[in-house]
């Protein structure tokens, strides 16, 4: 990570707009009423996702005119006057399958790449009433309070996370459960949530978008842990991910590679 930090006018805002992103999809959460729809990559959305990330793009393009956003739902914003050379990264709801099941395990996130460097990232989940964020050089933070990764250094007994069978190729699953780690899929942002304050060691993405993980690096390491893509190149656009808590990194890198043999996205 560059030694560049968010300015304290961009992280009080931050945490303001996704705490009220976060309170907005709240209200069609568990909703008998909420519809949801299929987009063009089969994924799904409802109106709680466009209207979350409406949200935080307006009050970002209001607040900092200059910077550049990108969302999930909405793409990149288009603006000549986009000049500062700060990008805003929105997923209004990481786990929109989490959410329309009535699952609590969703997050709203956030984070800021100031010149290609990341050096904001946010994880909130509403519904747990938990926000862990982070910013470059600052620590990482869980509801007010520093937090850091688990000091576990082998895979014995090590929670992997991930956030769905179907993402890996027939025994990629098995393979790490033979290596002793416990596998649970409490997955998406969410189980990175769980390695930044240290209730597990790793969290695996074999498929990931920018969205889905741009504020991981950040929180991971200002909490102590490390994130790469799968084949341990630190960056947010690989289209995969492991966040862990540094000590298993590289065994749990072994593992996958081990079986990997160009099935998984690269």
């Amino acid at each position: 990570m560059s030694d560049r930090r968010a300015p304290s006018d961009i992280v009080d805002f931050a945490l303001e707009v996704i705490t009220a992103a976060g309170a907005l999809t709240q209200t069609w959460f568990r909703s008998p009423t909420l519809t949801v729809d299929t987009k063009d990559d089969g994924s799904p959305v409802t109106v709680a996702d466009t209207s979350a990330e409406q949200l935080i793009r307006s009050a970002i393009l209001d607040a900092f005119p200059n910077d550049e956003v990108m969302g999930e739902e909405f793409g990149t914003s288009e603006r000549d006057n986009a000049t500062s050379g700060r990008r805003w990264i929105i997923d209004p709801i990481d786990g929109t399958k989490s959410f329309t099941a009535g699952v609590p395990l969703y997050s709203n996130l956030l984070a800021v790449v100031d010149d290609g460097v990341p050096v904001l990232g946010i994880i909130n989940l509403p519904a747990l009433s938990e926000t862990v964020s982070a910013v470059v050089g600052l620590g990482a933070w869980c509801n007010g309070e520093r937090c850091q990764v688990s000091n576990r250094s082998g895979l014995d007994g090590a929670y992997v996370m991930t956030s769905g069978v179907a993402y890996w190729p027939k025994g990629g699953l098995d393979r790490l459960a033979d290596a002793g780690t416990v596998v649970r899929t409490w997955g998406d942002a969410y189980g990175y949530a769980l390695v930044a304050t240290g209730r597990a060691e790793a969290m695996i993405d074999p498929l990931a978008n920018v969205w889905d993980i741009a504020p991981i690096g950040v929180i991971l390491d200002e909490a102590g842990g490390r994130f790469t893509d799968l084949a341990g190149t630190p960056r947010i656009d690989g289209g995969n991910g492991i966040g862990t808590n540094g000590l298993v990194h590289d065994s749990l890198l072994a593992e996958i590679a081990s079986h990997r043999r160009g099935q998984l996205p690269t």
